[in-house]
Order: C-alpha cells, then sequence, then structure tokens
C-alpha cells in the first residue's frame, strides 16, 4: 500500500492511505542507510493487523530542513502590511529559500487595513517585476482567502513568514477550526506569541498543508555559490550572457546582470541582496577551510 506521512512522533509514522491514517513503524534497514522518514515522504507500507510498517521510502521532490517536511510544491509566503512591518532582507531569504527548493512561492500580504492603497501597490510593482504574485488578504477577516484555498488543490502547500503575520489564522481558517494556538503580537518584540511544535500534514482542500514556526532569520548559506545567482527568476534571462562562463555577476568585468542593473532591468535593492548573500556564504567557506 502507498501513502504520505502526515504525522511523526516519537517514532511513529501516521499514514495517509486514501482516507485512511495507519500508525506505522519504520523498518531498522532506514537506519542502516543514513535515512528516516520524515514528514511529507510517499512511503510504501506493509499491514500487521491495524498497524503498519514503513517499508520504502520514494524519491522527494524537495526537502525542508525547518520545518523537516518533504515534497512540498507550493510556498504561501506571510507578511503583514504592519504590525509588524515587513522586513524585506528575510522576505528575500524566504523566496531564495523557495526557488532553491523549486517550490512555487505566492507573497501573501496580510492586514492590508493597515496599509494605503498607495503602499500596497508599490509592494505588489515590486514583487511583480522580480516574477512573483502579490495576494492582498485580510485573513481574520476571510477577505479573498476563497482565491488562496483554490490553490490548495492537488498541492502540499508550506505557510512560511515572520511570526505574527497571519500563519496559525490561515491554517485555522483553511481546516475549520482551531489546530494551532493563535496569539496577538507582543508589542515588545513585534513578533507572535503562539509557537508551532512540530510539522504536520493537514488535509484540507483536496491538498495538503504545512504550518512552520514563526521565526526572525534564515540561514541560507548552504547554498553553493554558482547555485545562487539561480534562486533569483530576474537573472534567468542574463545568466550565461556573461563574458566568463563562471560569472558570479559580482566583480567580473562583462557581466550581463551587472549591465541589466545599470540599466534598470534589475533592481538595486534585489541585486544588492544577492550580494550580500554570496559575500556570507563564501566568508563561510573560508570558515570552513
Amino acid at each position: 500500500m502507498q501513502g504520505t506521512i502526515i504525522k511523526g512522533i516519537g517514532g511513529f509514522y501516521y499514514v495517509k492511505v486514501n482516507n485512511r491514517v495507519i500508525e506505522c513503524k519504520a523498518r531498522g534497514k532506514f537506519r542502516y542507510d543514513g535515512l528516516t522518514p520524515i514528514v511529507g515522504d510517499r512511503v510504501e507500507i506493509s499491514l500487521n493487523g491495524e498497524k503498519g510498517v514503513i517499508e520504502k521510502i520514494f524519491q522527494r521532490s524537495s526537502e525542508l530542513i525547518r520545518p523537516l517536511v518533504s515534497n512540498v510544491t507550493q510556498a504561501f509566503v506571510v507578511f503583514a502590511a504592519k504590525n509588524p512591518d515587513i522586513n524585506m532582507d528575510l522576505l528575500n531569504r524566504f523566496l531564495v529559500l523557495c526557488e532553491n527548493n523549486n517550490i512555487k512561492a505566492v507573497v501573501c500580504l496580510n492586514k492590508i487595513d493597515l496599509c494605503t492603497k498607495e503602499e500596497l501597490e508599490d509592494f505588489k510593482l515590486l514583487l511583480n517585476n522580480i516574477g512573483y504574485e502579490v495576494l492582498p488578504i485580510k485573513a481574520k477577516e476571510g477577505y479573498n482567502l476563497d482565491n488562496l484555498k483554490e490553490r490548495l488543490k492537488g498541492n502540499v502547500t508550506v505557510l512560511c513568514g515572520p511570526s505574527g503575520a497571519g500563519k496559525s489564522t490561515l491554517l485555522n481558517k483553511f481546516s475549520g477550526r482551531e489546530l494551532m494556538e493563535t496569539g496577538e503580537v507582543s508589542k515588545k518584540l513585534g513578533r507572535g506569541k503562539h509557537t508551532t511544535r512540530h510539522s504536520e500534514l493537514i488535509d484540507v482542500e483536496e491538498g495538503f498543508l504545512v504550518d512552520t514556526p514563526g521565526f526572525s532569520n534564515i540561514d541560507i548559506t548552504f547554498i553553493e555559490e554558482e547555485d545562487l545567482m539561480h534562486c533569483f527568476p530576474e537573472f534567468k534571462e542574463y545568466n550565461g550572457g556573461c563574458k566568463f562562463s563562471t560569472c558570479l555577476h559580482n566583480k567580473e568585468p562583462h557581466c550581463s546582470v551587472k549591465d541589466a542593473v545599470a540599466k534598470g532591468n534589475i533592481s538595486d535593492f534585489r541585486y544588492n541582496f544577492y550580494l550580500k548573500t554570496l559575500e556570507e556564504i563564501q566568508r563561510g567557506k573560508k570558515k570552513k577551510w
């Protein structure tokens, strides 16, 4: 029988097969192979009475570390227009992480009643120009959530973004019940008070949804320096157009990406973020040596 791991706690894995959830243990052979089943894995199981045993883990199309979940196809990157204010550096990190894992990112701008129409349009234009769709929402009121629900079908969707942006509110709205605690944003810290304890796939709208802990920073320095450029969609038409095939779009002469920045075809703020991240990756490599 084949199914999907929707939850894993204390060495037990809960596998959804059609409309049934079966409690399973994993074969010891996985430990010897250095492979551990994780939430999102597509697996083959055998039954022993009412319980099951995981016999095979199918190849993963993607694997996130935090939260630990596999085979994610789509990300709702949730940020609040205000309270807390948008951290563009953090938003860029989420987008790079999605690109590195071949996950389609949809930017959801929550609490739009707290910003002006001009601020909303400026933000949408900024993200649209680099290849991302922006959906304005009001999670608590349910505004524009039907649009998001349609996108859940046939996908494993991860909710990501800073704490206090509205991820748990969205999860509760989509599932129709209180799956995760939500809290007001702390005035002192500007962060949400709720905590998400573990990864779990929630069966919604003919797809799966997973919530993530809120956090203020993401390490993306594990990305190889030559792969980083491919995590910026707006670089795509210029990659490969440089004089040198090994060009990292940094200090090299005759660089098509730098030319595009100079002409205004690539935004300064994104290119500067690229350079900053490239430097972080290179600095991390030097430390290892």
